[in-house]
């Protein structure tokens, strides 16, 4: 249209709305109407012309649906593509992203070829021809016929991304109950610890744990999008753990304050009664050299000198533990009061060991007997056992019950003399039934094995 056919179109414009409402339905009446009462004429030509701009202008409308929808499906599936990248860092994750953005490169090429057929034709222009709408109609089907193609490749990938889509919107669904759980962790145990506090426990050291816990909760409140759902995931669960165990030990730590208490005043009277215990192991001692020879005695010799020593370490520690407890350093108290046990009870063993020593050699100086029955007896069980369903022993069970035998007589032969070494005699008689003891053990082990198979 040219400008002076376009002002001209214009003034003729103006000179209807400025017409009264009348005259301007007339003028519009004969302006669809022919000269001198001839019939209607179109406005935009022959009638071939305008069925070709007809399906041209439907084809023009379905690739418009058709870009539409392939916008619509792309957008919600770079959704999909972004959810499985920020959980997933797998292979698959990464190749199933690499194909969306092959994919991506398809849809533009399509998009853009699309956007060149809508501008290349104007179906509104009056003097469309109807060569140009034929041309028009093919080049927009096409471009029709591109965009579905692809949205079909984009919806069998879709399908394909399904797996991947579920795992990942499994963990997005943990994401959020597990940061309010470790917020609420944290919560509870700071609430746990200002209960403490009031009871007049310090708690410093608990009080640090949490205090650590603190930038933890600072990325958290950062969220998935800046440190990845993985990693959120896995921090939740971090803080929660440390929270708990924060506020289980300070829940713990008025039980814990009484348990030390009572364990001081217990290992105190402990170490006292045990400091009066060494005081008799000489008395022991004096006896054991003068009724019995020196082999029976005379590995006791330090226990007097050790039991002292003991006892004054443990002492010692005790002290150590007290200040500790008054400090609230928990857990070296706890490693003192470990060491003061240890302490005693080795003092115990071998305060106990030379008054069993006294007692046991008294038994045995007065009658061997019964020790010697007692061990013949344990050996004729074995062999017995040994006997059982055969008619000669096997030979790895018969060996060591006839070294039994053979060191029982030698033992009880040691008996004789002015100064029998008798500790010697009691542990050669506990040798003897060890040994008695261990050939039972391997026949039952075998014959329980053969009866399973």
């Amino acid at each position: 249209m040219t400008v002076r056919r376009t002002r001209r179109y214009a003034n003729d414009v103006l000179a209807l709305v400025l017409l009264p409402l009348p005259l301007l339905v007339t003028a519009s009446a004969a302006a669809f109407a022919g000269g001198g009462g001839g019939g209607t004429r179109r406005w935009f030509g022959g009638g071939r012309a305008e069925s070709q701009r007809a399906d041209a202008q439907a084809a023009k409308d379905d690739a418009a649906a058709a870009f539409y929808e392939l916008d619509t499906a792309q957008r919600g599936l770079r959704i999909s593509i972004e959810t499985i990248t920020a959980v997933d860092g797998s292979p698959d994750a990464r190749r199933a992203a690499d194909e969306f953005s092959e994919l991506g490169r398809r849809i533009d090429e399509v998009s853009h070829a699309y956007i060149d057929a809508v501008d290349s034709y104007d179906l509104d222009r009056v003097d469309l021809e109807a060569s140009v709408a034929a041309r028009a109609r093919t080049d927009l089907t096409r471009a029709k016929d591109d965009l579905v193609r692809v949205k079909g490749e984009l919806e069998r990938f879709e399908q394909r991304l399904g797996p991947l889509l579920d795992k990942a919107e499994t963990q997005l669904a943990r994401l959020a109950p597990a940061v309010e759980r470790a917020r609420a962790a944290l919560l509870a145990a700071s609430e746990a610890l200002d209960a403490v506090r009031a009871s007049g426990l310090r708690a410093d050291d608990l009080a640090a744990r949490l205090a650590a816990l603190a930038p933890e909760l600072t990325r958290l409140n950062q969220g998935a999008g800046q440190h990845g759902v993985t990693e959120t995931l896995q921090r939740a669960d971090h803080v929660v753990r440390g929270a708990e165990a924060v506020r289980a030990e300070a829940e713990r730590l008025p039980e814990r304050a009484a348990e030390t208490d009572k364990r001081l005043v217990s290992l105190r009277t402990r170490a006292q009664a045990l400091a009066n215990r060494a005081a008799s192991v000489e008395p022991v001692l004096s006896e054991l050299r003068r009724r019995f020879s020196a082999a029976c005695w005379q590995d006791l010799q330090p226990v007097p000198a050790q039991a002292a020593d003991n006892v004054r370490r443990a002492e010692a520690k005790l002290g150590e533990a007290g200040h500790a407890r008054e400090e609230q350093r928990w857990a070296d108290a706890t490693a003192l009061l470990g060491t003061v046990r240890a302490l005693l009870n080795a003092t115990d063993e071998a305060v106990s060991a030379a008054g069993d020593r006294l007692q046991r050699l008294n038994a045995v100086s007065k009658d061997p007997q019964q020790e010697i029955e007692r061990t013949r007896f344990a050996i004729r069980d074995a062999q017995r056992l040994a006997m059982a369903g055969r008619h000669t022993p096997d030979p790895r069970h018969a060996r060591p019950l006839d070294d039994a035998v053979a060191r029982l007589d030698r033992a009880i032969g040691g008996l004789e003399g002015r100064h029998p070494d008798y500790w010697h005699f009691l542990t050669e008689t506990e040798a003897v039934r060890a040994a008695a003891a261990r050939v039972v053990e391997q026949i039952r082990g075998e014959r329980g094995g053969a009866g399973r198979g």
